[in-house]
């Protein structure tokens, strides 16, 4: 909203360690304006490049906007065309096709993902993949998630300890089995877990029962 003070802040940061022998290269992320009525990104993206700003991120909605809505890509759009340095579009890329449609639509130098790589990382390899080959890969084998979840999950343990670890492991879980077979009904069971051993011991009953089906995960509920 106050744009002299945005060019005063991006100047100071960039003098402070993104010039001389030791520079670190400074990004920076913003979404489209205040509010719908008052979308100023390509005057921040330009007063961003002439700070020195290295590259730049769009997220396709407004602060007022939250995270209602959709993301809209014709202001994203707007500021690739409107400055030398490397453009990066982000909102509402949840798949490969979407990824795909996004560089296309914006010509955008790439794009980064948010929520949607919330309990699925693997969504990274499936959108390199696409963008290479044009095809989709198959769902990950349960073993990998598995083996990725027990990791996260001790480690999640150890950072936390034990009351609030126990606690706060319940959302990424449920990231992870989202849309997953029977996901609701394993959530619901896992939630009334009261230390994190039994916590972990159930997530991993969940996919060892999973696996008596398929060796790949099964996305039977809508995600």
């Amino acid at each position: 909203r106050d744009e002299p003070l945005v060019q005063q802040i991006l100047d100071a940061v960039v003098q402070a360690v993104g010039v001389g022998p030791d520079a670190v290269p400074v990004t920076l992320k913003i979404r489209t304006g205040w509010d719908r009525e008052h979308k100023n990104a390509i005057d921040i993206a330009r007063l961003a490049e002439k700070s020195g700003i290295s590259m730049l991120t769009v997220h396709g909605r407004t602060r007022a906007d939250l995270y209602h809505g959709e993301a809209e890509y014709e202001t994203i759009t707007a500021v690739k065309n409107s400055v030398a340095i490397p453009v990066v579009a982000n909102g509402d890329i949840s798949t490969p096709e979407k990824a795909q449609f996004v560089l296309e639509t914006t010509g955008a130098d790439a794009v980064m993902i948010g929520r949607a790589a919330q309990g699925r990382p693997w969504i990274f390899r499936e959108i390199n993949h696409f963008l290479e080959t044009g095809s989709k890969l198959p769902t990950p084998q349960i073993n990998e998630i598995q083996g990725i979840m027990n990791t996260h999950l001790l480690d999640h343990y150890e950072f936390y300890g034990e009351h609030i670890g126990l606690r706060t492991a319940r959302k990424h879980i449920g990231w992870y089995c989202k849309g997953l077979r029977d996901s609701h009904a394993f959530r619901q069971r896992m939630n009334t877990a009261d230390d994190c051993k039994t916590q972990l011991q159930m997530v991993n009953d969940y996919f060892d029962e999973m696996k008596s089906h398929s060796d790949r995960l099964l996305f039977l509920e809508a995600a």
